[in-house]
């Protein structure tokens, strides 16, 4: 069974979700026809308002790994402490990689209200809250996973395990109840994975492993295939669903590492970009310092 303290942050962050975009679709609904007009006064607020979320889930975030760690009589002290407000106003790339400014990426509301072929206001203010309620709870969640990971990374031998939430997709299926020493976390958009803090020693008792019933994505071809004994991971690994260079799991990367999926200028390495890019533990702190992330 899941850790206590892994269901307690889930829920904690699935609320921080839910309220952030609440008060963001209240202020997206007041924007009025002239959407660039509009965005000019409200969006500073909805970009405060993310980062607001992003501040509590990272928070959180960072919380569960102790309360997680506690749970399992696992007693490591931190080397460095994480700074919280650097995981929060951040637009995290699709890949998590990289992290710009929250606003243009939130602009792209105005975007899909603005350009699309709809007749009413109304149905352009739907399209603008469809796109939304993709990004908003996303970056929320992204926020928690930066702060947890940066709080693993400043424990010596402390990983994670990921803990699904099934349904999952075929994606994550393979992914989940391993232990992972490298904070690196693959994630795809509306990815509500977790990841637990855990040791070698007790990360079977952290998470649970999943079965054919719990990916809801499985095709009819894989399930007979399992049915007839075949390994479920080997079967979905064989689809290679999870390597493709879509910017899901596997990103299309520059020569120094970092992705280039770009949110305009002023954009830096987020935590999992610095693991991507560094060979030890210790390399990863220093960037993590110098990018203003732990003390």
């Amino acid at each position: 069974m899941p850790l206590q303290a892994a269901d307690r942050h889930y829920a904690a962050q699935q609320r921080q979700a839910v309220a952030t975009l609440s008060a963001v679709e209240a202020q997206w609904s007041t924007i009025g026809s002239d959407f660039d007009a509009g965005w000019v006064r409200v969006g500073p607020r909805i970009a405060a308002l993310v980062a607001a979320g992003q501040l509590g889930s990272a928070k959180d975030g960072a919380r569960s790994v102790v309360d997680a760690l506690a749970e399992q009589n696992i007693d490591v002290d931190p080397v460095a402490v994480p700074q919280i407000r650097s995981f929060a106003g951040v637009a995290y790339s699709l890949d998590g990689l990289s992290g710009g400014s929250l606003e243009p990426l939130l602009y792209g509301a105005v975007v899909h209200a603005r350009d699309s072929s709809a007749g009413s206001l109304e149905d352009r203010l739907r399209l603008g809250s469809q796109f939304l309620r993709i990004v908003v709870p996303s970056q929320v969640a992204d926020a928690s996973r930066a702060a947890a990971s940066t709080a693993i990374t400043a424990r010596p031998g402390i990983g994670y395990t990921r803990l699904v939430n099934p349904p999952c997709c075929q994606r994550c299926a393979p992914l989940a109840g391993r232990i992972y020493k490298v904070a690196s976390f693959q994630r795809h958009p509306r990815c509500d994975c977790r990841m637990v803090a855990t040791n070698e020693a007790n990360h079977k008792d952290a998470g649970y492993s999943i079965g054919p019933d719990d990916v809801k994505d499985l095709t009819k071809d894989q399930r007979q295939a399992i049915a007839d004994g075949a390994d479920m991971n080997k079967v979905i690994n064989s689809r290679r669903v999870y390597t493709r260079r879509d910017g899901s799991f596997t990103p299309a990367r520059s020569k120094d590492g970092m992705t280039t999926t770009a949110f305009g200028r002023g954009r830096k390495l987020t935590p999992e970009g610095i693991y991507k890019v560094s060979a030890t533990r210790e390399e990863a702190l220093k960037r993590l310092r110098d990018n203003g992330y732990v003390l």
